[in-house]
């Protein structure tokens, strides 16, 4: 017994039983298309079931990821949808012989079923090629969002392409050339997707930008790790857990800082300066240098100096009687020299990077004398508590050299200033 008489038992039957022509062709396909629809979707089930059961034992047993994220993003469920869709192709035809305009409709819409069925099948094993990648180490810091969504969106447009010949009858080229004439509007539309797919690319060959490096662009207000970077926007989580969202093109187009080559490197950065009073400064007398020479630190410092100073000054019959003749130390070069000696035996500085102390041009605030050097530890909150250590010694250190640091004149201040002066006016 082949299709043909299955599908047209019914009406056979109906036709024994006395029923007219057009009564018995309608409700035997009423009949038969539900029966399909029924075995169709219990072939569906039946199907997911197979898949689930034996390909689940599969994928427990198996050390890939592989096929666990199949599952995960549902490849095999929309295969067998995709399957089912092909069963209703074959057999409707069959049902529907009778009413060839019905049949030439349903077929129309089965075939744009089937497009759409096919390209979220397609999306389906792109997330889960996705999804496997970013499970590699070498993948997790790689954009692959944007080339998953470039692939999407040219599975549409191919999708949207066959669904438009489907419905018009029109031929693939004859669509393509009349695109040809729009083209420039579509590029309009598209114009942020087309700059981000270059840019994404730009920043994947140049290594511009990896998902979970640190940036910086603070004319968006980004300051933060990378957390993705898809076809339109790089997303970052700023440090208060808030997410900036960047157009990607941004990356190539304007600056931002990354902090990647910090983290990479063996310390991070401490550039910070203290501002001196200009007026503390001064040459020392004998009765501070023995007071200097207690400092441990650079004990050993003061004495080769002072030694060498002295011998210069005999040298030459410098007349010592004033401070300013020959060669002196001052406060400052002394306290400076003090500063370098702490950085290099401090136990958080990386000694195998640059530790300097520089003096700046003078400001109006005063000479600002600044450190330079790196932490051996580059963790945001550590690095900070370094800091402070640091100069929470050096601001308590600075008036042991007779050393004064510019601050503002505070309410405290004036009160001072008028308890010493009663004729003076806040």
């Amino acid at each position: 017994m082949d299709i043909t008489s299955i599908t047209h038992y019914f009406y056979d039957l109906f036709i024994d039983f006395g029923w007219s022509k057009s009564a018995a062709s309608f409700v035997n396909v009423v009949i038969n298309t539900i029966i399909l629809l029924i075995i169709t979707y219990t072939f569906n089930r039946v199907l997911r079931n197979i898949f689930k059961r034996t390909l689940g034992l599969v994928a427990q047993k198996t050390i890939s990821e592989f096929d666990d994220h199949l599952f995960h993003n549902k490849v095999f469920l929309n295969f067998c949808h995709l399957l089912s869709v092909f069963i209703l192709k074959w057999v409707m035809p069959f049902v529907l012989r009778d009413y060839p305009e019905v049949k030439d409709e349903v077929d129309t819409f089965l075939d744009i079923v089937t497009v759409f069925l096919v390209i979220w099948l397609i999306r389906s094993v792109l997330l889960t090629v996705k999804d496997f990648l970013k499970s590699l180490e070498n993948f997790k810091d790689k954009p692959i969002e944007s080339y998953l969504q470039v692939f999407l969106i040219f599975s549409w447009g191919i999708g949207f392409i066959v669904v438009f010949t489907i419905l018009t009858g029109k031929s693939i080229v004859e669509f393509l050339t009349a695109l040809g004439a729009v083209s420039a509007i579509i590029l309009l539309i598209f114009k942020d997707t087309i700059l981000g797919f270059v840019a994404s690319i730009q920043v994947t060959v140049n290594d511009t930008v990896r998902i979970g490096d640190w940036i910086t662009m603070e004319k968006y207000g980004a300051d933060g790790d990378v957390i993705e970077i898809n076809l339109a926007s790089v997303k970052v989580r700023n440090f208060d857990n808030t997410i900036t969202t960047i157009p990607t093109y941004y990356l190539i187009s304007d600056s931002f800082k990354n902090w990647r080559g910090m983290s990479v490197s063996g310390g991070r950065r401490i550039k910070r300066a203290l501002l001196i009073q200009a007026t503390s400064i001064h040459y020392i007398n004998d009765e501070e240098l023995q007071k200097f020479k207690q400092f441990e630190l650079i004990s050993d410092y003061l004495e080769k100096r002072q030694a060498d100073i002295d011998q210069h000054n005999q040298k030459n019959k410098v007349n010592k009687e004033v401070l300013l003749n020959g060669r002196n130390m001052t406060n400052f070069g002394i306290f400076r020299k003090y500063v370098d000696a702490y950085l290099n035996q401090h136990s958080a500085i990386n000694k195998d990077m640059m530790i300097m102390t520089r003096q700046l041009d003078p400001t109006p605030q005063g000479i600002p004398l600044e450190i330079y050097a790196f932490s051996k530890d580059k963790v945001w909150q550590n690095y900070e508590h370094i800091i402070a250590d640091i100069f929470d010694h050096l601001l308590a250190a600075t008036p042991y050299f007779n050393l004064e640091l510019y601050e503002l004149p505070t309410g405290y201040d004036f009160r001072e200033l008028s308890q010493m002066n009663p004729t003076y006016k806040s």
